[in-house]
């Protein structure tokens, strides 16, 4: 059975509307492109379809001002026009509000959609942190932002293999 296109301002509503999107009919699908672009679907390619919905859900509720991100992107700013190159970028990486961060994690795949204030939304329960979600899905504690992929190791595994293992030419 297919679900009914139900769209509401609230985030938490868009979070639930992209999770319905595999399970609506393609009539539907074409219904809620035609209501959100005014227009006909580009192509019949439903993953392609599904995901600039995705997108178009996501822009219209959040496209509000992000008051971190202005504040990091004005002192970024003045440090280029001060010193006459970037700064380093700051180590907190803090995804815009909306962003889907998808994980496989022992054959299952789980989702975390960033809040507008700076949390993460998982099964329908808000975390402060993307650790605490990871430490919530895996059971141990794990860097959240390492976990679903936004950085890299600081020092890449085979990097660390390479040391455990001496080199037997070395001898």
């Amino acid at each position: 059975m297919y679900a009914a296109i139900h769209i509401s301002p609230t985030p938490a509503s868009v979070t639930a509307q992209i999770a319905q999107l595999p399970e609506l009919a393609m009539p539907e699908i074409k219904k809620l492109w035609r209501r959100l672009y005014g227009d006909e679907t580009p192509n019949h390619n439903r993953q392609f379809l599904e995901r600039r919905i995705a997108f178009k859900l996501q822009e219209l509720e959040f496209k509000k001002e992000n008051r971190a991100l202005l504040e990091r992107n004005k002192r970024r700013i003045d440090a280029l026009i001060s010193h006459g190159k970037m700064q380093k970028r700051e180590r907190e990486y803090q995804p815009v509000p909306g962003t889907v961060l998808r994980r496989e994690y022992q054959g299952i795949e789980y989702q975390v959609v960033a809040t507008a204030d700076g949390q993460y939304e998982f099964q329908g329960r808000v975390f402060p942190s993307l650790s605490m979600v990871a430490r919530e899905i895996t059971g141990t504690r794990w860097s959240g932002p390492l976990f679903f992929g936004l950085r890299e190791r600081a020092v890449p595994k085979s990097k660390i293999k390479a040391k455990a293992k001496p080199n037997r030419g070395d001898r």
